[in-house]
């Protein structure tokens, strides 16, 4: 998440992410969920403490889900702003610095789930970038900066990341032999055409975000599939709740949210419906 939306954060709180081998959850789980703003839920009442500086809602899909399955234990270190560099190091936030998120793992966790690598690629700022207020030719599209040479810069940083997303599997299963991992995509940020001027991003921008994001959770997939871990989607479940959808039916926030999120987060509808795709999964139904 970009520091200027931490820092709106920040004052606001002052002032008040395929499924492996059918495998039934266990009702003695010990569940731990690493991950971005995207699994923490940030504004999503209510903000957990102490780690306030994360944007980690008690009510996130990580909440509803240990909840439904019934979970013994749940070990929620999804923090706002987190790249894959933070499974292994310390993450310093607006309100402080947090623990490495690998570090909630252990020889008796029995379920992980993990929703990282947007912040890698800078997916949100990408988003942000392409707000318009103005169509051409006074306003700007921007998906025609992000080709160097002919390449996509976005879908580069894309394929870059594929290794360490293999490795990472790898060194959560080290650290969590007993546990069921699974990988979760991101959600449907526009849909086709997208909704200008209601969320100000034009048509070829918006489709130029559609089909970033359909290749990122695409190559989630593949690595998940590589590391032999499960992946999750929630790109298909929200279609139809993007933020160009009514206030009533979005799950994800447009740039001016009508409900406690941030904005392009999920809003706790978004949370509720997640936990549903989470808990399927996680279940094998």
């Amino acid at each position: 998440m970009p520091r200027r939306i931490l820092t709106l954060l920040a004052a606001a709180a002052l002032l008040l992410a395929i499924s492996p081998p059918a495998q039934a959850a266990a009702a003695d789980d010990v569940y731990v969920a690493l991950g971005d703003s995207a699994a923490a839920g940030p504004l999503i009442p209510d903000q957990v403490v102490p780690d306030l500086g994360c944007w980690r809602s008690d009510h996130n899909y990580a909440h509803l889900t240990a909840e439904a399955i019934g979970a013994r234990t749940l070990r929620d270190v999804t923090c706002s702003g987190a790249k894959t560099t933070h499974m292994y190091q310390s993450q310093s936030t607006d309100l402080g610095s947090v623990a490495p998120q690998l570090d909630a793992l252990s020889q008796d966790t029995t379920l992980v789930t993990v929703q990282i690598g947007a912040n890698d690629v800078g997916l949100t700022d990408f988003i942000e970038d392409c707000l318009n207020i103005l169509p051409p030719p006074v306003g700007d599209a921007c998906n025609d900066d992000y080709v160097v040479n002919g390449q996509d810069s976005w879908r580069v940083a894309t394929d870059a990341l594929r290794p360490t997303l293999v490795r990472l599997a790898a060194d959560i299963r080290a650290r969590a032999p007993q546990a069921r991992i699974f990988v979760v995509g991101y959600a449907t940020y526009a849909p086709p055409n997208g909704c200008y001027p209601r969320v100000p991003i034009i048509r070829a921008d918006a489709n130029y975000i559609r089909a970033t994001l359909q290749y990122f959770n695409q190559m989630l997939a593949e690595q998940a599939a590589a590391a032999g871990v499960g992946f999750i989607d929630l790109q298909t479940p929200s279609v139809g709740h993007d933020p160009c959808a009514s206030a009533s039916t979005r799950w994800i926030e447009p740039y001016v949210p009508a409900s406690p999120a941030a904005p392009f987060h999920p809003n706790a509808r978004g949370m509720r419906g997640f936990a549903t795709a989470v808990t399927a999964a996680v279940s094998g139904t």
